[in-house]
């Protein structure tokens, strides 16, 4: 498994818990706006960590962490990402699995097998805005939806999110989201921030304002909508 980060304790990445965080590196897409380019665009083979290093951190923490948080680039993008799942869950964790739905078969092996306790799925746009906003001209969007519909029927705890740059999302385009994830439980709108290190572009971070009519209009359709990473 190619691990390449590894935040050893966070209040952030698995809400509710004390967790830390593991970052696969690669990604099969390829937003410009991901604050994340060493793991999908520039990665550093010196950034390797060896996953019996994290095992070994992890058996150690335990009673002190409650959880960890799998997150990439996109974990799912290879099949060994079930290996370290269920290492870390025979270590007695609870796993959050971040993805970005590309993968509906393997995020079903992944939910089914018992070997994540909650996911947590990028929205990246509306879907006729998805070729621009993952960066791929020809993007097939069918897995993304299939993903959706996947997690909407409650095979387990969830949340769908939507990192939000004003120069890729409109009021409109969260409309749209809205309706697509009618009957979900949770949406959050994160307000993009500048890593200072961006596959490509230039993007600003959204407003307050901007951020609450993006929370009111995703209302609408969605019993809870929060906006994190910015106070309103």
């Amino acid at each position: 498994m190619e691990i390449h980060g590894f935040q050893k304790m966070t209040l952030l990445d698995y809400p509710g818990k004390v967790a830390a965080t593991v970052f696969t590196a690669g990604c099969n897409i390829r937003c410009p706006f991901c604050h994340n380019a060493p793991l999908v665009t520039k990665i550093n083979l010196a950034d390797y960590i060896d996953p019996s290093e994290v095992l070994g951190y992890l058996k150690k923490r335990r009673g002190v962490l409650d959880g960890v948080c799998v997150t990439g680039g996109e974990p799912l993008l290879s099949d060994d990402v079930f290996d370290l799942l269920s290492e870390i869950k025979d270590l007695g964790y609870a796993v959050k699995l971040d993805t970005n739905g590309t993968f509906p078969e393997r995020l079903r092996r992944a939910v089914f097998g018992g070997l994540c306790d909650s996911v947590a799925m990028d929205i990246k746009n509306s879907p006729e805005k998805y070729p621009m906003t993952v960066g791929i001209e020809r993007f097939d969007i069918s897995p993304v939806l299939e993903s959706v519909e996947f997690l909407k029927s409650g095979s387990i705890d969830c949340e769908f999110r939507t990192t939000v740059a004003p120069e890729l999302h409109t009021v409109e385009d969260i409309d749209k989201i809205g309706q697509w994830l009618r009957g979900a439980d949770r949406y959050y709108l994160q307000a993009f921030k500048d890593s200072g290190d961006l596959i490509s572009g230039v993007f600003t971070t959204p407003s307050a304002e901007f951020m609450k009519n993006l929370q009111k209009t995703a209302a609408k359709y969605i019993e809870k909508v929060e906006v994190r990473g910015i106070d309103l």
